[in-house]
């Protein structure tokens, strides 16, 4: 090999050292790698930095913007918990998870996905009483099979894709066509998980977190008349068995039930009284048809979906101490609703308004984000905080997202828009409708993710403009003799090998060149091996480092590095020999005449 090769073989070594062996980020180090290969010479500037105008890059950014609209206005949530029910044992509700999160993964990015799901997953294990070891590394998986049966199923499915496409002649692949494939690893896939999670997966339930009941609020929710909650049972709405928080009674036309039956049927202008902690009572805020009891609510100026919930705790020298809520005009001094109040865990009676305030009681308020920066250093308060991830889903905008997500998929399946821009339409459309926000879309994008993407697709550039691709292919075309079934296991081996000690996306444009210089050499079709590499560079199971959303389900799981050892390295030799004994047949290695 030339001295450029050697250096360029030298730099990606040495990256894939500190990226197995260090925690510095991916990013750092790929975009480190890229920058010394560039200054040294392997690869020119314009070649080097070609990836970040990949159409596979640029479509999986956008569809990180299409993935939070869904989130915003809730219909990932309406979904979910219609499919996921009440399950009655482990494999059943690995089934209920696995079977939903493998279909929408195959049309959204899995990690979105994933990240969404993690804390839906957390509350339905604690709710369902089964260990939440159970259940994550499934829904890793599933996502991870969703991923292999479409063109925009995982990052990297993209990004190969766009590499056939400004690399080679092979033309464009079918959004459907990896299914040939993905459908059958999908099956075998979530067959294993089910059946071998028993000896397999830990039992692992995390500790069980005390109440602090000085922080337990009793929050009144009014049941909307349009809510499609009303005609339900409690338990069929979902509201009873609830993590955290318990449905204490049900006022109704003046009316106080105190023990509140299962089968008690809802009705439109119901008051419940829910009694919790204050991140479940967060939680309440997503159910559809329910909204904060407070006339006051109403009045506030901004929009509900730009609100947030926050905790203040009161202070002596407040002006409103001593004073009901109401008599105070807390509402107009503070552009914010008071919506529950906890007082060393007694239970407050009476309606919210007549409460008279104290020094130390903390308060849940609705209000703008702007409160915070106001009101932070105000002597009215002794704390203020923002309660986690309490943004108010768009639910009226649900409908509009799902079409959205249908159109931008029926698009790109019958070739009307390239998969680039229906997915670029989509996320504009999620921004126009009010799906989502313009801020919230920016926030949305995985920027860590594309700068890995990026620098990976010009890291492969310099292996091929080095001639390192050609000599490593070379010396590989050695070992495998000129069988093309031996050449294609290696191929993936090596793509699963790296994806499990680096990230999917780096090993998937690492080996590209490799491979395609490889088919060339026996005469064959590239094809195969470019299944091969999107299907490799997915499946990833045995490290929780190899795929980011094993590493998003790694603490809320309780899981070890054994873990995902112990049950992902007999899945991954399983779905690697699938794929090397089922691609062929679809894709041939015989050249087309």
């Amino acid at each position: 090999m030339p001295a450029e090769a050697w250096l360029t073989v030298g730099i990606v070594v040495v990256m894939v050292v500190l990226l197995s062996s260090t925690r510095i980020a991916a990013d750092l180090l790929l975009a480190a790698a890229l920058t010394l290969l560039i200054v040294c010479g392997a690869v020119s500037p314009v070649d080097g930095l070609a990836g970040f105008g990949n159409p596979g890059l640029i479509t999986v950014a956008a569809l990180f913007i299409v993935a939070r609209g869904l989130i915003d206005t809730g219909a990932v949530y309406v979904v979910s918990a219609r499919l996921l029910g009440q399950p009655q044992s482990v494999a059943a509700a690995q089934l209920r998870l696995m079977l939903p999160v493998t279909a929408v993964s195959a049309f959204l990015n899995n990690t979105p996905i994933v990240a969404m799901l993690v804390p839906v997953v957390e509350d339905w294990s604690r709710r369902c009483r089964l260990s939440v070891s159970k259940l994550m590394i499934p829904l890793s998986y599933a996502a991870i099979f969703g991923g292999t049966c479409t063109l925009i199923g995982t990052s990297t499915n993209l990004i190969v894709h766009g590499m056939v496409l400004t690399r080679t002649d092979l033309g464009a692949m079918g959004f459907f066509e990896l299914a040939l494939v993905g459908v059958p690893v999908a099956i075998v896939g979530t067959a294993f998980v089910i059946g071998a999670s028993r000896w397999l997966l830990p039992e692992r339930r995390p500790p069980l977190r005390q109440p602090d009941a000085a922080r337990e609020y009793a929050l009144e929710m009014l049941v909307q008349s349009d809510s499609p909650l009303i005609g339900q049972s409690v338990e069929g709405a979902g509201l009873r068995n609830l993590p955290g928080v318990f449905l204490a009674e049900i006022e109704r036309a003046s009316t106080v039930m105190p023990a509140v039956a299962p089968s008690e049927i809802l009705q439109g202008g119901d008051r419940l009284l829910f009694v919790g902690a204050v991140e479940s009572v967060a939680e309440l805020l997503r159910l559809r048809g329910l909204v904060p009891a407070p006339e006051q609510l109403f009045k506030l100026d901004a929009p509900r979906q730009e609100r947030r919930l926050v905790e203040v705790v009161m202070a002596e020298s407040s002006p409103i101490a001593g004073k009901t809520i109401r008599d105070g005009r807390f509402r107009s001094r503070y552009d914010a609703v008071v919506i529950a109040v906890a007082r060393n865990g007694e239970r407050l009676r009476g309606k919210l308004g007549d409460i008279t305030l104290r020094s130390g009681d903390t308060l849940l308020l609705e209000t703008r984000p702007a409160f915070i920066a106001q009101q932070r250093y105000s002597r009215d308060f002794l704390l203020v905080s923002e309660v986690a991830s309490t943004v108010v889903p768009r639910h009226e905008r649900a409908g509009i997202a799902a079409l959205i997500l249908i159109t931008m998929v029926a698009a790109a399946t019958t070739e009307l828009l390239s998969m680039l821009e229906a997915a670029l339409l989509a996320a504009g459309a999620m921004i126009a409708t009010g799906c989502t926000s313009a801020a919230a879309a920016r926030s949305s994008i995985n920027w860590s993710l594309l700068i890995v993407i990026g620098a990976a697709l010009g890291i492969g550039a310099a292996l091929d403009a080095s001639g390192a691709s050609g000599s490593i292919a070379g010396y590989w075309f050695g070992l495998t003799g000129d069988n093309p079934w031996l050449a294609l296991l290696m191929v993936y081996a090596l793509t699963s090998l790296l994806t499990e000690i680096i990230t999917n996306n780096a090993a998937a444009v690492l080996v590209f060149p490799f491979a395609e210089a490889l088919a060339a050499s026996l005469g064959v079709s590239f094809w195969p091996f470019v299944v091969a590499i999107m299907l490799a560079a997915s499946a990833s199971f045995a490290t929780p480092i190899g795929y980011q959303t094993n590493l998003m389900v790694y603490g809320p799981g309780g899981y070890r590095f054994y873990d995902y050892l112990r049950i992902g390295l007999p899945l991954n030799i399983l779905l690697g020999l699938t794929v090397v004994a089922m691609t062929p047949f679809f894709w041939p290695f015989a050249l087309p005449a």
